[in-house]
């Protein structure tokens, strides 16, 4: 990016974006024109759209510094998301940093079915109490307060760092005063008592063997801690259902979103454990066994 294209002396949208796509592609990207539309869409501070209506438009200099620093971090390896500091989830925009990880579209099962519970609940019961355990960025939490404005919903995590994005993220959506965040392990504090009517959790459920594996951009900047739960990666998954099965109310759920090659173990760990009833797993978009769930009985 550093020389002139031929032909002309001026580097514009179109020219960028191509350029850019061959060499993020040339350096292992998955995605190098989303990547690269991401990027420049964030240093010009306009919607992604709207890059395709200024294919033509020169990037001043100065722009196109501060892409090239970004693009060649992006090159490294540092997740897109962490660059632009953000990252859309369930439609909404929420601020990531590395204390957190970027919130993924296989996340969003886990509202759906939060949601779809919610509609099942008579209307003669109380609002629903809810428990968002390991909010990360706040992206469960902050988008069910969203979606069910009379909900009670409590987060917690056991990073510092993270609750301080997921405030900001409640404040930035406007229900900061909906949300109560807490420090603290799984359930293990006063605001995790309950009793609660849906527990719901993407813990780390990584294989400690299984990280080693795992792509450059989540393993070298994503947090390990909120990724890897153990030699079989079902260990907080079992202590989190222990403790859900003597928070939860009569009839209540717990959800928890588990990876492909944990599965058959975190079904095993939910029937385990006394108090609560294993229900089907669900699958994500992509046909994979994505959130284990149960009730209290």
């Amino acid at each position: 990016m550093g020389e002139k294209p031929s032909g002309d002396d001026s580097w514009t949208v179109g020219r960028l974006l191509t350029w850019t796509t061959d060499w993020l592609g040339s350096r292992g990207s998955e995605s190098p024109r989303l990547d690269a539309e991401v990027l420049l869409a964030h240093v010009r501070g306009c919607p992604r759209i709207l890059l395709y209506a200024t294919f033509d438009q020169v990037v001043d200099d100065a722009a196109r510094s501060r892409f090239r620093e970004l693009v060649k971090r992006r090159g490294g390896g540092e997740p897109v998301a962490y660059l632009v500091g953000s990252k859309e989830f369930f439609s909404l925009d929420f601020a990531v940093s590395p204390a957190v990880l970027v919130p993924r579209p296989e996340t969003e099962g886990l509202v759906v079915r939060v949601l779809d519970l919610c509609k099942e609940r008579p209307a003669t019961l109380p609002p629903p109490r809810i428990i968002d355990v390991g909010t990360g960025s706040g992206a469960i939490a902050v988008t069910l307060a969203k979606q069910l404005p009379t909900a009670e919903i409590i987060a917690t995590d056991i990073s510092a760092a993270a609750l301080a994005v997921a405030r900001a993220n409640a404040a930035r959506h406007g229900v900061a005063d909906r949300v109560t965040f807490a420090e603290c392990d799984l359930l293990e504090c006063s605001e995790g008592a309950g009793p609660w009517d849906v527990i719901v959790s993407n813990p780390p459920y990584v294989r400690e063997d299984e990280f080693a594996s795992l792509p450059d951009a989540v393993r070298l900047h994503e947090p390990r801690q909120a990724l890897v739960g153990g030699e079989t990666g079902v260990e907080v998954i079992h202590r989190l259902a222990s403790q859900a099965a003597e928070r939860l109310a009569t009839g209540g759920w717990i959800l928890i979103e588990i990876g492909p090659s944990t599965a058959a173990a975190a079904r095993e760990v939910i029937a385990a454990v006394a108090g609560l009833e294993p229900g089907p797993t669900l699958n994500d978009l992509a046909g994979l066994p994505r959130i284990v769930q149960a009730r209290r009985k």
